[in-house]
């Protein structure tokens, strides 16, 4: 049976320059957004390709188009964007209509996942965090901070797309410390992910908060965990901001 997983050493407050910050399911729900994003893909699908938006709604069809994607593009798999546009393009040459649809139906997607719905605490402390640190966005995904409206917040956004790989792998995390003009040491990383986030940020150097909204607990066999466990960005913001860990 695996043993309690070790904590990582307690944080040190000294040395935090720089906050790296996961989008999807820290600042939003993701899923909800993925499915309205969908839902808008196949209605212009509909009256555009009608076969093709069927065949989208076939769960075995996509799931194999999403396999024969992800292997055409074995080398990109952590380009999100680019496997959902070879996905639509996959099912308009099965289906009969016009692969160069692609470019136009994926935009519609894209417009639709930019429309996310915030978590109660995600714009108070984006701003009380972007007050005292360089905040960059670290995100595998495809949401763009500026077409979501909170740009303002970020000294940079970093994507897998960009960087050519995704978390929980190093280069990514050292890739955003750069762009905070710091060292990973000086970076805590926060996000909901145990793996990508938690695990990925300790791996890459950097000191880790897991914003654990599900209050679960961590994965027995999940290894060190992180310096830091909040229920909520307002809890997060208020720990950092106790008299007691102020620089």
């Amino acid at each position: 049976m695996p043993s309690t997983p070790k904590s990582a050493p307690p944080l040190d407050f000294r040395r935090i320059r720089a906050i790296t910050l996961d989008l999807d399911d820290t600042l939003w729900p993701v899923w909800p957004t993925i499915e309205r994003a969908e839902n808008a893909l196949r209605g212009w699908l509909d009256e555009r390709a009608p076969r093709t938006a069927a065949l989208a709604r076939d769960a075995d069809a996509a799931r194999s188009a999403r396999r024969a994607v992800a292997a055409a593009h074995a080398d990109r798999v952590h380009d999100l964007g680019l496997l959902r546009r070879e996905m639509i393009r996959h099912l308009l040459r099965a289906a009969g209509d016009d692969p160069a649809l692609a470019e136009a139906a994926f935009e519609v997607f894209h417009a639709e996942r930019q429309r996310v719905e915030l978590y109660a605490d995600a714009l108070p402390a984006l701003a009380w965090l972007s007050a005292r640190f360089p905040v960059v966005a670290l995100s595998n995904g495809n949401a763009d901070v500026h077409r979501v409206g909170i740009g303002r917040y970020f000294q940079a956004a970093i994507s897998a797309a960009q960087i050519g790989a995704g978390k929980p792998d190093p280069r990514i995390f050292k890739a955003g410390a750069r762009a905070a003009g710091v060292q990973p040491h000086e970076v805590l990383h926060v996000g909901d992910d145990v793996q990508l986030d938690g695990i990925g940020a300790l791996r890459a150097g950097m000191q880790s908060a897991w914003v654990n909204r599900a209050q679960a607990p961590w994965p027995r066999d999940a290894g060190l965990a992180p310096q830091v466990v909040v229920e909520d960005l307002t809890q997060l913001c208020e720990w950092l901001g106790r008299p007691a860990h102020r620089r």
